[in-house]
């Protein structure tokens, strides 16, 4: 199966934990041709979807990539396509979906644009209202004003953020609540999301992973001392954890839908019992998840591509 890894450049990747070196070396261990690319570069000639893409080998040892000269090729040329580009989701995230949308009918694009051009990650996840903390969606100060009166100690977060840039803990009667909202919603001109702090961030928030709608592999994210964010980018480390029945309810009640919608790999947050992010655009683990559970998940992830492909 020939794949395209639509992602950040090779030279960005943190080898130790990137999830998408992993899938790129299984790939090479398994024989399977593939190429690269960036977003910036997929375009449209003469209607036809294309990249300007250089095949690419990968190796547990350094060199970790070996690659071609960079030529353009139809998007319709590969089998699969793999958008693993990071965050932030924004208007040119959303816009590089539209053109993978033009693969062609032949060729699986995971996970699938227009799923990931409808489904941002802290959104997505508030279409279970039973799941998810209380929230309010809002760029009027005063809605976070009332919002903390009514709840005491809040989150406030952009809905485009991501590896914790940006969240806050505030809480009524802060000094700094005011000045908070309106930097977050830029004064009335931008939308930010308003949560109930939820304590059991202090012991980590879960991630699990997803992979065709099942739970495949878990870990907890421990936020360092001083901070409230449970994300590796600012320093949170993982360990072991049990998945309660309160998961595995969560799990069920979204698996369904995630598969219907191509979302084939997809990493949700729970912060107690609570569902927090649903994690569509490049979700992250495996090598966590290798370390502390001893599962490999990057062959599964391939063995469900495949699987997709063969019944275009």
């Amino acid at each position: 199966m020939r794949t395209l890894y639509v992602m950040d450049p090779l030279e960005k990747l943190h080898i130790e934990g990137d999830s998408t070196y992993v899938m790129m070396r299984d790939s090479t261990a398994r024989g399977w041709p593939c190429a690269w690319c960036t977003p910036d570069d997929l375009s449209v000639r003469d209607n036809t979807a294309v990249a300007r893409c250089q095949e690419v080998t990968t190796h547990d040892d350094a060199p970790h990539f070996r690659t071609s000269e960079t030529r353009e090729e139809p998007l319709s040329a590969f089998d699969c396509i793999w958008m693993r580009k990071d965050p932030p989701f924004d208007i040119d995230y959303i816009f590089s979906t539209y053109i993978l949308a033009m693969a062609g009918p032949k060729t699986l694009v995971l996970n699938d644009p227009r799923s990931i051009a409808a489904s941002n990650e802290k959104m997505y996840a508030l279409q279970w209202p039973d799941l998810s903390p209380p929230t309010r969606v809002t760029n009027k100060v005063s809605d976070v004003l009332a919002f903390a009166k009514e709840h005491g100690r809040i989150v406030i977060k952009p809905w485009d953020g991501n590896g914790g840039r940006g969240v806050l803990v505030t809480a009524d009667g802060d000094p700094n609540l005011r000045s908070m909202a309106e930097l977050l919603t830029a004064e009335g001109r931008t939308y930010c999301l308003v949560q109930r702090y939820l304590p059991e961030i202090k012991t980590g928030d879960k991630r699990i992973i997803l992979i065709d709608g099942e739970p495949r592999g878990w870990f907890r994210r421990v936020p360092q001392p001083g901070d409230h964010r449970g994300n590796m980018h600012v320093g949170a480390t993982v360990e072991a954890f049990e998945l309660s029945a309160r998961d595995r309810e969560i799990c069920e009640r979204i698996g369904g839908r995630l598969k219907d919608e191509g979302l084939v790999f997809v990493g949700i947050d729970i912060i107690g019992d609570h569902l927090t992010e649903i994690n569509v655009t490049s979700p992250t683990g495996l090598r966590e998840i290798a370390t502390l559970q001893g599962r490999l998940l990057g062959p599964e992830l391939l063995d469900v591509s495949h699987r997709r492909w063969r019944a275009l």
